[in-house]
């Protein structure tokens, strides 16, 4: 008789079945599935070849049995992947290159020296190294402090929005106000001169000015390229605005007159801009002028709406599937607001930027619904000590001037305090009381309070500025 498996019963009996054919392949007595010594650092040989036209610059080559990856480390601030790379030295002097290889039975690194007998300044002479540095004509080298009018900042979430770091110099702690970065051409020496303290990490707290020594350690810098990307590293430990012992930042814009790094940081969880201007030199400041009007303003979240909104520590998903299709909202499609845990989610909002200036003389007031669940937590207490720590049953409309250095500074605010869960309700913003203010162009929706380190989920639909 002919037997016949159906596939969940296939699906059943497939493991057993995996198992016992691995163990049957892996079994001791196949010799050919025996591992053999690990890699020695003797058995890696490292060729280097000068290259006939320009002797600074050195072709390496690995060669190691078995070998499946060779990684490099060029001794120049460098790393590189490959049985054959190039390495550039403009500068005399020692260099040491360590050859990691991978084999199937383990892996293993040697080292070889490289001299190089003279500078070639041909070499130094780039554009971003004399942006950097001043060139060959500038000894002293070219010193970098921060830009005073910004922006930068010093945190907040790898997506954050411009708005976070839209800072100025004058905003910042103290004792970075000072700071100063010396780049030299001449050996690519790097300076520290914070003056006596950082801002950064000491003893496990962050945020705090951390003591400099008074006589900074011998430093280096290198510009190099990796995953697309130009990366600036400094040597022993040195770091620019953000004392955590890891100076290595992406260079997102380098010119004569301007300096813009980036880096992550905290465990991954935050990004930091930095921005620097040289010594002496006043960025001009660029004002853009917004026309004064009357718009609609309005988001059903379904059908496309006339603004677009900015995601601020939150995450909003639209359109999504009404939680509760009934009056006074039978809409099938809304927004759900979502709020992680925890303080970089603390200040989580929405807000959207307009193209001009509100005018609010004759249409001041916003509608929006709001549904929120009962399953939340307002129990729990944990945010910033100035803040109400409890998550809350409350929708915040803000008003701000979008292009200020802090929007939140002289922003108009109004609450709706909600009494009912589970349940549509539409509240009403009143701006009235705000009709001759004539710089408005951003507003901000937040749920649930702010400063608390609560996780929430939201809806909210039919955001709409009154006739």
């Amino acid at each position: 008789m002919k037997r016949t498996i159906s596939f969940p019963r296939l699906i059943k009996y497939l493991p057993v079945a995996l198992l016992t054919l691995v163990a049957a392949a892996c079994s001791p007595d196949d010799p050919d599935l025996e591992l053999g010594p690990p890699p020695s650092s003797d058995s890696i040989t490292i060729i280097a070849t000068p290259s006939s036209s320009n002797p600074n610059i050195v072709q390496l080559k690995s060669e190691a049995p078995g070998a499946f990856k060779s990684i490099w480390d060029l001794g120049n601030g460098v790393t590189a992947e490959g049985q054959q790379v190039n390495a550039s030295y403009a500068l005399e002097g020692e260099y040491t290159v360590k050859l990691t290889v991978f084999t199937k039975n383990g892996f293993a690194s040697n080292t070889k020296t490289i001299r190089i007998d003279q500078t070639n300044f041909s070499m130094l002479d780039r554009p971003d190294y004399n942006a950097l540095t001043g060139g060959a004509d500038k000894l002293a080298g070219k010193t970098w402090v921060f830009d005073p009018v910004g922006p930068m900042n010093f945190g907040g979430p790898a997506d954050a929005p411009n708005s976070w770091w839209n800072q100025t110099l004058a905003e910042q702690n103290d004792c970075m106000k000072d700071d100063k970065y010396v780049f030299k051409l001449d050996g690519f020496k790097f300076e520290n001169q914070s003056n006596g303290a950082m801002w950064g990490i000491a003893d496990g707290a962050e945020n705090v000015c951390v003591p400099q020594p008074a006589t900074a350690p011998a430093s280096s810098w290198n510009l190099y390229e990796e995953n697309g990307k130009t990366m600036l590293s400094l040597s022993n430990n040195e770091t620019i605005a953000w004392d955590d012992n890891e100076g290595v930042y992406e260079v997102i814009e380098l010119t004569e007159n301007r300096l813009y790094i980036r880096k992550t940081c905290c465990g991954g969880a935050g990004t930091r801009n930095y921005v620097l201007v040289p010594e002496g030199y006043t960025p001009p400041v660029e004002v853009i002028e917004k026309p004064y009007k009357i718009e609609d303003i309005r988001d059903n979240f379904d059908a496309p709406g006339n603004i677009i909104w900015i995601q601020d520590a939150m995450t909003l998903m639209a359109p999504y599937d009404n939680p509760a299709p009934l009056p006074i909202n039978t809409s099938p499609k809304v927004a759900m607001y979502i709020k992680q845990e925890g303080q970089p989610f603390a200040f989580a909002n929405l807000f959207t930027d307009l193209e001009y200036k509100m005018d609010l003389r004759q249409r001041n007031v916003f509608k929006l619904k709001v549904f929120i669940p009962s399953y939340n937590d307002f129990v729990t207490a944990a945010g910033e000590d100035w803040a109400i720590k409890t998550l809350l049953k409350q929708v915040s409309v803000k008003l701000q001037d979008g292009s200020a250095a802090q929007p939140w500074a002289n922003q108009v605010e109004v609450k709706q305090a909600v009494s009912q869960t589970d349940k549509w309700v539409e509240l009403t913003f009143d701006f009235s009381p705000y009709a001759d203010r004539t710089d408005l162009d951003r507003i901000v929706v937040q749920i649930g309070g702010e400063g608390n380190y609560i996780p929430a989920i939201f809806f909210l639909d039919d955001f709409r500025l009154e006739p």
